[in-house]
């Protein structure tokens, strides 16, 4: 059964940082692109950011690229979003994403003085 769950959000002031983490199992990790979407309160899903499955390819939204990055690591089946920099424009459930759209139920990222 495919599995993937979030951990790391939490409430930060502006400026700081935030460290998320996608713990993947029941399926080869190593074989799917990963994604990261947002999806603020009364907002679609946006997404934020997508690593190919040897994470050779990456890719950012306009709106994070400079400040949000991208990682992963096959050995231990988690996907990594460091963010830095953060603003209250990036409050939203953010969740894991694989390509062929399985989900997370996210974790909550609030940025608020």
């Amino acid at each position: 059964q495919v599995q993937l769950v979030e951990s790391g959000g939490g409430l930060v002031q502006p400026g700081g940082s935030l460290r998320l983490s996608c713990a993947a199992s029941g399926f080869t990790f190593s074989l799917y692109n990963m994604k990261w979407v947002r999806q603020a309160p009364g907002k679609g899903p946006e997404w934020v950011s997508t690593i190919s499955a040897r994470g050779l390819a990456i890719e950012y939204a306009d709106s994070v690229k400079g400040r949000f990055t991208i990682s992963r690591d096959n050995a231990k089946n988690t996907l990594y979003l460091q963010m830095n920099s953060l603003k209250p424009e990036d409050t939203a459930l953010y969740y894991c994403a694989r390509s062929d759209g399985a989900r997370g139920q996210g974790t909550q990222v609030t940025v608020s003085s």
